[in-house]
């Protein structure tokens, strides 16, 4: 292979037009561009350079060398600009894994705010069922995800979580439904009512299983429905009551009320996860930042910031 650091002395030595002047320029002695030029020419099997009366002037093969050097040299100095700007964040490309009901509420504001403040970066957001978002990341498949976590869950090695918010569930009642006088509901006056499952199995349907028990019953589920909007459907049909994260209440059917729930009030924890490696991203930092300050901000819609990504 050619040793593209010799190739940049010929051609310093055809710009200068001697080997004396190539060497002020590059800060080499004569003796040390004169060796470099000759393991050129043994690597390469030609001649490079002729002398022309004091002087030398490349060979045409030395000339077509020089071309490629020019090249080569161009385009280290455009990686060399393109990588400052991913570390300052200027450019980049991040994928971030997220569910459905976190996405109007939470990521959709924190992208408009991360394109204000880093236009050159391309977001690309990915609906990931909740348990498989983690494992993405950890594969490399993701830059970011948000997900739901137990506080007191097993930490993931090279995973940073940061907390974003606790996002409450509420108790979606049919209108004219007793218990919808009351602004705020004991969890253990819903044990002999129909329930309409909202979650599927995994870590949003655990906060659920787990305050229930702690009220002391298990709910009896007579529908199931994986989306929100099918389940404030089933409610309003009166088939039952049904518990529902406040960030998926945003769009109610008009045939429900909402109350909060207590003893206990079942809260599903949400967090982003980055691989550590990833946190020396400007634009990954500026991202989780980004999706802390959407509950900071007084009109967000509700919820509180836990912590956010420490310098």
């Amino acid at each position: 292979m050619i040793d593209v650091r010799r190739m940049q002395v010929l051609r310093a030595v055809a710009a200068s037009g001697s080997v004396t002047a190539a060497a002020a320029h590059l800060g080499y002695t004569p003796s040390a561009v004169s060796q470099q030029v000759a393991a050129l020419e043994k690597e390469t099997g030609v001649e490079l350079l002729e002398r022309v009366g004091r002087g030398v002037q490349p060979t045409a093969a030395g000339q077509l060398l020089i071309g490629h050097a020019a090249i080569i040299s161009q385009h280290v100095a455009e990686a060399e600009t393109a990588l400052a700007d991913l570390r300052a964040g200027r450019t980049g490309r991040l994928t971030i894994h997220y569910f459905a009901s976190v996405g109007p509420t939470l990521l959709a504001p924190a992208i408009a705010r991360l394109r204000r403040e880093h236009p050159g970066v391309t977001v690309d957001p990915k609906l990931t069922d909740p348990q498989e978002s983690l494992p993405d990341v950890e594969q490399g498949n993701g830059d970011l995800a948000i997900v739901v976590r137990r506080p007191t869950g097993e930490s993931r090695p090279g995973i940073r979580l940061v907390r974003l918010l606790d996002d409450s569930y509420q108790v979606v009642l049919p209108t004219g439904h007793p218990l919808a006088t009351q602004q705020v509901v004991n969890l253990a006056d819903l044990a002999s009512e129909p329930w309409v499952g909202s979650e599927p199995p995994g870590p949003c349907l655990e906060p659920i299983v787990d305050a229930c028990a702690a009220a002391g019953f298990t709910p009896d589920v007579v529908a199931k429905s994986e989306d929100y909007a099918t389940a404030q459907g089933f409610v309003a049909a009166g088939l039952g009551v049904s518990l529902i994260p406040r960030l998926a209440l945003g769009t109610r059917h008009p045939g429900i009320v909402v109350r909060q729930v207590r003893h206990p009030e079942p809260i599903r924890t949400i967090y982003a996860a980055a691989r550590e490696i990833s946190l020396t991203q400007p634009a990954v930092r500026a991202l989780i930042d980004a999706l802390t300050s959407v509950f900071r901000a007084p009109s967000g819609p509700g919820g509180e910031c836990v912590a956010h990504l420490e310098s």
